[in-house]
């Protein structure tokens, strides 16, 4: 019966991980498409080709007693060299069915135009310079909103409209307004008008010299955006996790658990939160995969040099590469999550069964 059971969990989560593994090779594909503009940045990319063979030829003295007509042609030889080189000389769909393998291999090829800090235009480099910052800013952030908005969603659940639950639910509008607008007050606030806080930035120029005095200066820059968005988000999400609470406290167990004069705490924990956890831990992991991605605006807001700074620099620049690269790491990321959250959810909550 046993083995039975374990080839049925097996065979489940394996077609799960297919199906996953499916969706995210669909929106990988997709963005290639996108990135690419149809084949529109390859043919930009032609051009480029073009123009720097041409320039290159020009200035070669080799070539300069030769006629513009065999000067055309040692261009059109070169260009057509360099395609082949690249990969170009090949119809858009069959290029796009080859970036798509070699992109779900993880293997994320070299950027058009951008280079990572260190020079490389490797795109693995570039994400993997920059991702620990954005993990760093954003996990912090999603981690202080989620666990205050916790607290004060089971907090507002138990006085149900008191003066505080009242105030909530009237400031939680506030939160449709994004981070990074609420940033710029505070910017305006603490760095022009107080000058207490940096107005943003990773760590101070020249850096401290000792590891403690950088680790403190770290956390100075983080200041700013972490308040930022915790306001912008705790309101909103201190009121939704009151309302899941509440509706959860109406639930016939609960009012006989109450009825057999348990703690209020225990009930809380055992009757209330335990029951809730699969939705939360659901949003908390998508929340927590998502702020590994940056946000563009906030970083550009408080010149925070994270993958969100990259990602802006890709689009602006048309580096197709480093745009799929990024999808390809988030997509993975979510896909993987999504599975995970499957086996946690059957040790949580005994309601689920394959």
């Amino acid at each position: 019966m046993k083995i039975e059971g374990i080839k049925k969990i097996l065979i489940y989560f394996l077609k799960r991980a297919i199906a996953i593994f499916i969706t995210v090779a669909i929106a990988i594909y997709l963005t290639i498409v996108i990135a690419n503009a149809g084949g529109y940045v390859d043919k930009i990319i032609e051009d480029e080709i073009r123009m720097d063979v041409a320039m290159a030829i020009r200035n070669d003295p080799s070539v300069r007693g030769f006629t513009d007509e065999q000067k055309q042609k040692i261009i059109e030889n070169r260009v057509r060299n360099e395609m082949r080189r690249r990969g170009l000389d090949q119809p858009f769909i069959i290029r796009s069915i080859y970036h798509l393998k070699r992109a779900l291999l993880l293997d994320l090829g070299t950027a058009s135009s951008m280079t990572s800090d260190s020079g490389s235009m490797l795109v693995k480099n570039i994400i993997l310079e920059r991702i620990p910052l954005s993990i760093l800013l954003f996990t912090t952030i999603t981690i202080i909103n989620f666990f205050s908005a916790l607290y004060l969603g089971l907090k507002l659940s138990r006085r149900y409209g008191s003066f505080l639950d009242k105030l909530i639910v009237y400031l939680s509008p506030l939160s449709t307004i994004p981070g990074w607008f609420y940033g710029i007050f505070l910017i305006m606030i603490f760095y022009s008008w107080l000058h207490i806080l940096p107005p943003g930035g990773f760590i101070d120029f020249p850096p401290p010299p000792t590891l403690l005095g950088k680790i403190l200066n770290v956390a100075k820059h983080m200041i700013l955006p972490v308040l930022s968005w915790f306001i912008s988000s705790i309101f909103l999400s201190a009121y939704s996790e009151r309302n899941f609470f509440l509706i959860y406290s109406t639930e016939d167990y609960v009012e006989v658990a109450k009825a057999k004069g348990l703690p209020d705490k225990v009930i809380e924990r055992r009757y209330i939160l335990r029951p809730a956890l699969p939705p939360i831990i659901t949003s908390f992991a998508l929340a927590l995969i998502s702020s590994w991605m940056g946000a563009i605006v906030t970083e550009a807001v408080f010149n925070w040099p994270g993958l969100g700074m990259v990602l802006s620099r890709a689009i602006g620049t048309f580096d197709a590469p480093v745009i799929v690269g990024v999808t390809v790491i988030y997509a993975y990321l979510l896909g993987a999550t999504v599975l995970i959250l499957d086996f946690i959810y059957a040790l949580i909550d005994p309601r689920v069964r394959i």
